[in-house]
């Protein structure tokens, strides 16, 4: 019996090879860049042009789909999760770092059913390292298999997160705040790659054994939650609670103990939801 999700997945995997093609190819000409909500928050051509290359390829085999895309999101379309067989799309989840052709630039994207992610598919496109994660069935990178690192004591990690400039000053000094207080447990180190799936597959992977962060989106988290699960890591909301993709917030780790230690130590702020306007 056929495996419409796996075909999907295969499907995925075709076109995100293209994709990545599409932005190293990109990264040897000048990038024209625009603003979106602040003179922080960036978008290229690249971005859309590989967005829109994604969703028609995507379209033309699964016409009855839905879509969740960064810049179709940017350009008006809703956010809105269903029970449809739904692909959720970062075209570039690192702009920032494209901009300056900093090397942590992934194509993210994840595929859900009923509201539940069936496979996540990330390409650090500058590194070549394709990350594919079916539910049930484990996670790879290049095909080879990959497992969180297992560590357990805080004191013994690398943490990431991402620090970007807030209009908010009580936002901004939380997230600063939030920084001080993973540093001073003392951990090993905190880093900020800059692209979040990159970041999720680094502690699929074991090279780093956490990541937290605040403000994000579904089509940053979708894929590399997939990849992070399938590693055997833990993946929570901020207050410790279950995961919820559209809640733009999320803990992941190596292990629980690791993940219930950021809960406790990191202060909240308001960020609104995916699915709402606020």
């Amino acid at each position: 019996m056929s495996d419409p999700w796996q075909e999907c997945m295969d499907h995925c995997v075709e076109v995100t090879k293209k994709a990545g093609k599409m932005i190293r190819e990109a990264l040897t000409k000048d990038i024209a860049v625009m603003q979106k909500s602040s003179p922080v928050d960036l978008v290229t051509e690249t971005d859309q042009r590989v967005e829109r290359l994604i969703i028609a390829s995507i379209k033309e085999k699964y016409p009855a789909h839905s879509f969740i895309g960064e810049e179709s999101v940017a350009a008006g379309a809703p956010s809105v999760l269903t029970d449809d067989p739904t692909w959720i799309i970062d075209p570039i989840d690192g702009t920032t770092n494209f901009v300056h052709r900093f090397p942590f630039v992934a194509v993210s994207i994840g595929f859900t059913v009923k509201k539940e992610i069936e496979f996540g598919i990330v390409y650090s496109c500058i590194e070549d390292k394709m990350y594919t994660a079916r539910k049930g069935k484990g996670a790879f990178c290049n095909g080879d298999p990959i497992k969180v690192s297992g560590q357990e004591d805080i004191s013994q990690s690398m943490v990431l997160t991402e620090m970007n400039f807030h209009k908010d000053p009580e936002r901004f000094k939380t997230m600063l705040a939030n920084v001080k207080s993973i540093l001073t447990i003392p951990v090993h180190g905190v880093r900020s790659p800059g692209s979040a799936a990159v970041n999720m597959c680094l502690v699929a992977c074991g090279s780093a054994d956490a990541y937290y962060h605040m403000g994000i989106h579904c089509w940053d988290m979708a894929g590399g939650a997939a990849v992070v699960t399938e590693a055997g890591g833990v993946i929570m909301d901020i207050s410790g609670g279950p995961f919820d993709l559209m809640s733009r917030r999320l803990i992941i780790a190596s292990s629980r103990a690791i993940a219930e230690r950021i809960a406790k130590e990191i202060t909240e702020f308001h960020v609104g939801r995916d699915d709402t306007d606020g």
